[in-house]
């Protein structure tokens, strides 16, 4: 419990932060105490106003411009947030693309790529440099890594985005690996998996009835908010949830 505590004081990473999501995680974590670095890739407006309401409840903050695909970037990511706030002690895995709604039939190369090089590769990179940071092994005090999969990794996203689902998959797979690999080394790992959430991604992606349209299939017949997934990351990255690592928590209201 000195390990957790001491790492609950430091910094925490979340990638993706400038919206959705991302910016809900970014701005609870700010409120229970955890000095944040909110990352962006191209969304510079949307991070300045999550950092202004992280400093208006009183919490430390800084907007981060870093595309996690490309490896130099995560690596000054890192360091950029180390020199603002100080050592790290969390990192939530956020950040991610869809490639965009589409039956497998309709895929492009490209788009499997994109969608593989951010969700699989840029997560795999960013936990590297977290564990390079907090492990024990390597001079550390730990810390709490919180991956963002998506209910699809089990249903499997057909008609939708079934590359997206996959992708997924692949985090759900390697989060159980990392975590069972550093767990003797004061990190834990864990996933939160959401399920279908009121965020602009919908639209985004040229579906915006697909909330309404999807909601009655949920057994709570209703879709959740970014505020109820931020919730279970807050939880996964604190002294509370100390003896949990290697779990998937969904938050998909039963779907």
């Amino acid at each position: 419990m000195g390990v957790e505590r001491e790492a609950a004081s430091r910094a925490v990473i979340v990638t993706g932060a400038s919206s959705g999501i991302g910016s809900a995680i970014a701005v609870l974590v700010g409120a229970h105490g955890f000095p944040v670095a909110v990352n962006f890739k191209t969304n510079e407006a949307g991070a300045a106003q999550v950092v202004r309401d992280i400093e208006s409840s009183g919490g430390r903050a800084v907007a981060v411009r870093a595309d996690i695909s490309r490896e130099d970037e995560v690596l000054e990511l890192f360091e950029a947030s180390e020199r603002a706030l100080g050592k790290i002690g969390g990192l939530v895995n956020n950040a991610a693309v869809t490639g965009g709604f589409s039956r497998v039939e309709g895929l492009r190369a490209d788009a499997i790529a994109q969608v593989l090089a951010v969700n699989v590769t840029g997560t795999m990179l960013c936990a590297r440099e977290a564990v390079h940071r907090m492990s024990m092994r390597n001079g550390g005090l730990g810390g709490s890594i919180v991956n963002i999969s998506s209910v699809s990794a089990r249903t499997g996203g057909a008609e939708d985005w079934v590359h997206y689902a996959a992708s997924k998959g692949a985090i759900n797979t390697f989060s159980i690996g990392l975590a069972r690999e550093v767990a003797a080394e004061g990190i834990r790992v864990n996933v939160v998996a959401p399920g279908l959430i009121d965020t602009p991604l919908h639209a985004a992606n040229g579906m915006p009835d697909r909330m309404n349209r999807v909601a009655p299939s949920i057994p709570m017949k209703r879709f959740g908010t970014p505020r109820e997934v931020a919730e279970g990351v807050v939880w996964l990255l604190s002294p509370a949830a100390s003896y949990t690592t290697g779990a998937i928590l969904e938050i998909g209201g039963g779907r």
